[in-house]
């Protein structure tokens, strides 16, 4: 049995106070779809996603929540915690890390909580995928199902290539024109390769990125998140969650290594690997991904409640 696929009819946003911050959040699709949490990645605010992915989750028949993790977008930004030491994080000095991926965890948590939302299926891209297997491994209960994309279980044998670190060793852009050329430069190094991008809508969301306040210190307190965290290989053992991963065999930030040992890890996972796919979501691949989705979050209706037969 498939969804039935229902028009996106409503959209709602607005700020909630979560753990002390506000969280800028969205929700698209139908009042009446199922949960479904997108976690951005590092830096990422919630126009990362591309709106027309947004409405075809809507149809599909999710209630699609997106927000800004904080330190980006119109969340709170954590100003007084200063640019963090990543030499020191780096070193192993983990408690020089600003917050941690439990911390972001328990954010993404609370906003569901905030919304009144007892539980949701999850989607988590790069960084967001690591947060979304930590809520999982804090509170497998409110998980329906968790999608793991472009991401890795926070073992150290997934490294960045040589291109793609130096995007995150750059002078940040100061101005909206070298913001637009650095993104171009990102899409050049992180970029499907098989794929065209879409550049009109790169642009547009880097010029919201822009409007909505980047935030180069607020990166970096995230990117020690990331780098502070333990290897969660031996914990995700123990989730029963279905799971689906995917990852571009192309990646270049987090190589497929980091898919395959996600999936490897989790006994519930199916692994997708799509050839040509980099560091992004290219819409030729928006049906293959979302289809692969739609049976994870039936494996995690199953026994909640009845599905909703397809027309």
């Amino acid at each position: 049995m498939r969804l039935r696929h229902r028009m996106a009819t409503v959209r709602a946003m607005g700020i909630v106070t979560v753990n002390g911050l506000q969280l800028a959040y969205e929700i698209h699709g139908d009042d009446g779809g199922l949960p479904l949490l997108l976690i951005a990645g590092l830096g990422q605010q919630r126009a990362g996603w591309h709106p027309d992915l947004l409405a075809t989750l809507g149809r599909r028949g999710y209630r699609v929540i997106v927000f800004d993790n904080r330190d980006a977008g119109e969340s709170t930004h954590l100003d007084a915690l200063g640019r963090p030491d990543l030499a020191a994080v780096l070193a192993g000095r983990f408690e020089r890390a600003p917050y941690t991926l439990a911390d972001l965890a328990d954010d993404a948590l609370g906003l569901l909580g905030a919304l009144h939302i007892e539980s949701a299926h999850l989607l988590g891209q790069s960084m967001g995928g690591m947060i979304a297997q930590v809520v999982a491994l804090r509170q497998p209960g409110r998980v329906r199902s968790l999608t793991s994309l472009m991401s890795h279980p926070g073992d150290h044998r997934v490294q960045p290539s040589p291109e793609a670190l130096g995007l995150f060793l750059r002078p940040a852009p100061d101005s909206l024109d070298a913001s637009l050329l650095a993104a171009q430069e990102a899409q050049q190094v992180l970029g499907s390769p098989e794929f065209a991008p879409d550049e009109a809508w790169l642009a547009a969301r880097t010029r919201i990125y822009w409007d909505r306040r980047g935030d180069p210190n607020g990166l970096l307190r995230q990117a020690a998140a990331l780098l502070s965290a333990p290897d969660r290989t031996a914990d995700l053992a123990t989730l029963s969650t279905p799971t689906l991963v995917v990852h571009g065999g192309a990646d270049p930030l987090v190589p497929v290594l980091g898919g395959r040992l996600t999936a490897a890890a989790i006994p519930a996972a199916e692994l997708l690997e799509i050839d040509g796919m980099g560091h992004d979501l290219p819409r030729p691949v928006w049906d293959r991904v979302l289809d692969k989705l739609e049976d994870v979050v039936h494996r995690g209706e199953a026994g909640r409640r009845p599905l909703v037969a397809a027309s």
